[in-house]
């Protein structure tokens, strides 16, 4: 009887649900499904999606690389993502408290946290930069659309502009084939005054004020919606996530309508399929993927750990991927059909007016708008959409490092105090953006995105690969997905985490360093010490895992070093299903024999005997231990 009475508490009875209620209130979980997948969805779809994918797509074959594009998807991001979803779910921690399965590479946790903390300060500064033009477009004419402003050089050829000088008697057409290039007046209009550019990146010269404004502003917005954790950024994200593709679908339809638009898609669109030969073609689809995705940053397994312990990832990992994907291939054509109308009014070739990054949503696609009537509505809404898919990145970015330092001390004190450690994480966000609202700051800016987060992610990524698969073991993970799910991860998936993503992983991570350029912007070369600087943060990353490693090792028992190893690889007692009814199998908690003992005693005073067999009844803890009644005396 005792036997059964313990059995039944075991498998869920009024004790395993009070531990339930009490993980889900102090650790917060998700309203509903539809939450994590939109979170998931703004996490995954950002501003490359917009202003890298279609440079990408154009310049590596058009149709053609799409061909590419979408066997990286299947071989190397699906899988990556399903990974990193179940490992966080599974063991319901942030980046550093699921790496309990092989406490030796906890530094790769760490690792994720840099990563995400430099990526977190130079996105809002781009979020903060596309709430200035949101708020300077709520006019009747967009500031940069003619020449005519304080801050314009001679050089300035608007494609409004009434008057063109001393060279009225050109045309647009001639000016663009002269020697003497072009200046838009969007171009100006974002060197000259919206960054007031400096000529170094070590003259920082003064901090742009309405800059700095916006970059609080955005730090705000970002601070309240996560100012509950996931229970208020669950709710926002059924905007942020889902209005953007309505901006998308208002500006498609009025782009295709507009002359030339055409001649702009087909350009973006027509395959070279000479260009699939080329591995450099190979390597951008391979990167594009594995960045766009956000592996390895540590978003996917905290948003993942928010889940309920038999959620089907699974599912969820496949319709975030390709949803992420469908989005990048839309976004092409709402940009290309508007810088085809661009070039069409120009007169000249799209790969003209085509550009990239800060190129494309600050200075080329602004001034295509200004072609458009009702230019300001256009505007509004392209720099809203911005702000939007920013907005879904950063709540992830945020959120992971705030669930990394609560996991960590985890102590009942720190979880009641959440909003300060998010508050408290905010504001040094905001403090070390300051520097990149100077007029050097898009300098740095660059910097941080070239090599904070470039090949440091690439090791990261194939280190937990390893880690799971050889130092864990891939059975063991299997049978972990198996007990969470009810059926074991496809032959597919694990063929794919075995053998097939972390040799895309390292065919990505050698790509990255033959193709390696010095970065540059514009004209202007970054100085050898400042690319040093950016090596430096490259490693600031990839140098916790060794380090921790080593730490590790020598704290770990043994009298041999290889008995070191072994004791910090192997997957420490805590690991495992975070609440105590879903602890079954290989992670039930095993009684003492004394208790068991206890329990089959038959007394000789019933009445006292049924009271000490209560109270000896193990129960279940929060942290998934069993103790009895009598230990909390």
């Amino acid at each position: 009887m005792a036997d059964k009475c313990s059995e039944g508490l075991l498998n869920g009875a009024v004790p395993g649900e009070q531990g339930k209620q009490e993980k889900s209130i102090k650790r917060g979980n998700w309203g509903n499904q539809i939450e994590f997948v939109l979170t998931s969805v703004g996490y995954a779809v950002g501003l490359g999606n917009v202003w890298r994918f279609p440079y990408l797509c154009y310049r590596n074959g058009g149709g053609a690389f799409m061909f590419p594009y979408f066997i990286m998807l299947v071989f190397c991001g699906i899988p990556l993502f399903f990974m990193e979803l179940s490992f966080g779910q599974f063991a319901s921690q942030g980046c550093l408290g699921v790496w309990r399965v092989s406490p030796m590479f906890k530094g790769v946790g760490y690792g994720m946290m840099v990563v995400s903390t430099y990526i977190g300060i130079y996105y809002n500064v781009v979020i903060c930069i596309a709430f200035y033009y949101f708020f300077v477009s709520m006019t009747r004419v967009l500031p940069w659309t003619y020449c005519s402003n304080p801050w314009n050089t001679p050089d300035c050829v608007g494609v409004l502009d009434g008057n063109l000088s001393s060279r009225a008697a050109l045309n647009i057409t001639q000016l663009l084939n002269t020697t003497q290039k072009r200046t838009s007046p969007s171009e100006e209009y974002w060197r000259r005054y919206v960054l007031n550019l400096s000529d170094d990146i070590g003259n920082l010269g003064e901090v742009r004020l309405p800059l700095l404004g916006c970059l609080g502003v955005s730090w705000v917005v970002v601070f309240l919606c996560l100012i509950k954790g996931v229970k208020s950024s669950g709710k926002v994200v059924y905007f942020t996530a889902t209005f953007p593709y309505v901006v998308l679908t208002i500006l498609f339809v009025r782009g295709i309508t507009l002359e030339g638009a055409v001649t702009g898609i087909m350009y973006y669109l027509t395959p070279q399929w000479d260009k699939i030969l080329n591995a450099k073609v190979w390597g951008d689809a391979a990167s594009q993927i594995f960045y766009s995705l956000g592996c390895a940053w540590g978003g996917l397994i905290t948003m993942a750990s928010y889940n309920k312990f038999n959620n089907n990832c699974y599912r969820d990992s496949i319709i975030i991927s390709i949803t992420n994907c469908a989005t990048s291939v839309y976004a092409g054509f709402v940009i290309f059909s508007i810088l085809g109308f661009m070039a069409n009014h120009l007169g000249v070739d799209v790969s003209k007016v085509a550009d990239h990054g800060p190129g494309l949503a600050f200075v080329a696609y602004p001034e295509a708008l200004t072609l458009l009537p009702i230019s300001p509505l256009w505007s509004v809404l392209f720099f809203f959409m911005l702000i939007l898919l920013g907005l879904g990145t950063q709540f992830c970015l945020l959120e992971t490092l705030v669930t990394a330092i609560v996991d960590e001390v985890g102590n009942e004190w720190i979880i009641r105090k959440k909003t300060f450690v998010t508050l408290g994480v905010a504001v040094a966000g905001f403090l070390l953006g300051v520097p990149l609202t100077t007029q050097a700051g898009i300098y740095w800016l660059l910097l941080m995105d070239n090599y904070a987060a470039s090949f440091s992610l690439v090791v990261i990524s194939c280190i937990m690969c390893v880690a799971i698969m050889y130092i864990y073991g891939h059975r063991n993970y299997f049978k972990d997905i198996e007990m969470m799910l009810g059926f074991p991860p496809p032959f597919f998936f694990q063929i794919c985490w075995r053998f097939i993503s972390p040799a895309i992983i390292f065919f990505i991570l050698v790509f990255t360093v033959i193709q390696y350029r010095p970065i540059s912007y514009n004209e202007y070369v970054y100085p050898t010490w400042a690319i040093s600087i950016g090596f430096l943060m490259a490693l600031s990353s990839v140098i916790c895992i060794p380090i921790y490693a080593i730490y590790k090792v020598c704290r770990s028992e043994g009298d041999t070093l290889l008995e070191r190893l072994k004791n910090a690889t192997k997957a420490s007692k805590d690991w495992g299903p975070a609440l105590p009814e879903h602890r079954s199998g290989r992670y039930a908690p095993v009684f003492s024999l004394s208790t068991e003992s206890h329990l089959e005693v038959q007394p000789l005073q019933p009445e006292k005997g049924q009271n000490e067999a209560a109270a000896a009844s193990p129960v279940q803890g929060s942290n998934g231990s069993a103790h009895s009644q009598d230990s909390r005396l």
